[in-house]
């Protein structure tokens, strides 16, 4: 039995990092040193340690990046140009990504796509979202914050302010404010049909 026959009967969780290297605000973000790592390695790490996780794949355009992505301990793939400018969606990223994937003989069940510029999350938070991703029978998911008095001001046409997310007339005492979520970037969850 080949190699690629002994893949396409193994069902994976894959993990999806995508990390471009054409980042303007902040040059080479994605392997910039953060507290003696490359901000990559940390998400490499968190997912690598995850039990719920079978695989993981890096996807980027930039050769430095998947090298370092590579001496970390996960596989890699090379992403086109057209695929990773600042027009580029995080979905045609996946996309192509999770085709190269099934190319080489996997199938994929859910994928767990975490951002690298959130390397905050601790070692469970990947394996707690999946679980409770499979829990809930869900078909996609994401990570969040609970928030209780995140006031929203937008600037109008005229150069004012104006609240967004709550009537400043009526402002409630923060006891009486219900909590809300806000979508944190850490991670999403998704299986591949909702993506396709």
């Amino acid at each position: 039995m080949t190699n690629n026959q002994v893949n396409r009967q193994k069902k994976i969780n894959a993990g999806i990092i995508l990390a471009r290297g054409g980042s303007k605000g902040i040059p080479k973000k994605n392997i910039i040193n953060f507290c003696g790592k490359p901000l990559i390695a940390w998400t490499i790490e968190n997912c690598l340690n995850s039990k719920n996780l079978h695989k993981l794949w890096v996807s980027s355009d930039s050769d430095e990046i998947l090298s370092v992505a590579q001496s970390y301990g996960s596989d890699i793939i090379k992403r086109p140009k057209n695929l990773s400018s600042d027009h580029a969606s995080s979905e045609y990223g996946w996309l192509h990504a999770l085709d190269h994937i099934e190319s080489q003989g996997y199938n994929v069940l859910t994928i767990v796509a975490p951002q690298v510029t959130s390397p905050l999350r601790s070692k469970n938070d990947i394996d707690k979202g999946i679980r409770y991703f499979k829990k809930m029978k869900y078909d996609s998911m994401f990570s969040s914050s609970a928030v209780k008095d995140l006031f929203m001001w937008d600037k109008c046409k005229n150069g004012k302010l104006e609240s967004m997310n709550y009537d400043y007339k009526n402002r409630k005492i923060r006891q009486d404010i219900k909590k809300k979520q806000i979508e944190n970037g850490s991670f999403y969850i998704f299986k591949p049909e909702i993506l396709r």
